[in-house]
């Protein structure tokens, strides 16, 4: 949404400039059309540039990160997105259900996690070791895999092979997963913290109704029978 979001900005500011720029060099400069095009367009792209950089410092300040940090997280999340790709191209060479539901539990678990930080940059540091350990060693794993699986001769060995790397692969299922809520730990003590302020919140307001709620009906009738027979 911030992408979408800084582009529509960009576009809002740069196409003017551009737009208020061609006639001004075609008609009032007069340097020819080719000319006209060729610096509005430059124009165009300098200004996009320029706008674009001040949002990436403004968005990294904001984060509480340098420009440095910022981009090097992007650049982690772009390389993983990659490597993600490359472990789904591997779901049809693959030769059981097994095996597909496993490689397929693994990229969601990879996808929520570069998701989750591609949102919130700063929680890369949560989920460090996914970026540089753990998402290459379940590609490479993925790969030999589906090399052993491809092969014409399953002789002893290689179904030694097939199973122990199976079993390697389930167990980076459950590293991946200790990844994820790495990544979601905060939003889960955040989300906490907001229920046990809207629960104190609700009781409070419970309470005060509590405290002006008229005397009920009975009550009402056992004081107007006291008065009646006081009267008599």
């Amino acid at each position: 949404m911030k992408r979408v979001q800084n582009f529509i900005r960009r576009q809002s500011v740069s196409l003017p400039i551009t737009g208020v720029m061609f006639p001004i060099l075609y008609l009032g400069a007069e340097i020819g059309l080719l000319a006209s095009g060729a610096v509005a367009a430059g124009t165009y792209l300098a200004s996009n540039s320029t706008i674009k950089q001040v949002q990436f410092s403004s968005t990294s300040k904001e984060l509480g990160m340098t420009r440095s940090e910022y981009k090097h997280v992007l650049k982690q999340v772009q390389e993983a997105k990659t490597k993600t790709k490359r472990l789904q191209g591997h779901y049809y060479r693959v030769r059981s259900i097994s095996s597909f539901r496993q490689l397929m539990e693994m990229t969601k678990l990879a996808n929520k996690i570069i998701t989750v930080v591609q949102q919130n940059p700063r929680k890369f540091y949560l989920a460090e070791s996914f970026f540089y350990s753990h998402l290459d060693t379940a590609m490479e794993l993925t790969e030999k895999y589906t090399l052993l699986v491809g092969q014409p001769v399953k002789d002893r060995d290689i179904k030694i092979a097939l199973q122990d790397t199976r079993d390697t692969l389930q167990s980076m299922n459950r590293v991946m997963e200790n990844d994820l809520k790495k990544v979601l730990s905060s939003d889960v003590e955040q989300l906490r913290m907001e229920l046990d302020y809207a629960r104190l919140a609700v009781d409070k307001q419970q309470n005060q109704k509590l405290l002006v709620q008229p005397p009920a009906d009975d009550e009402g009738d056992v004081e107007n029978e006291r008065k009646s027979i006081d009267s008599k």
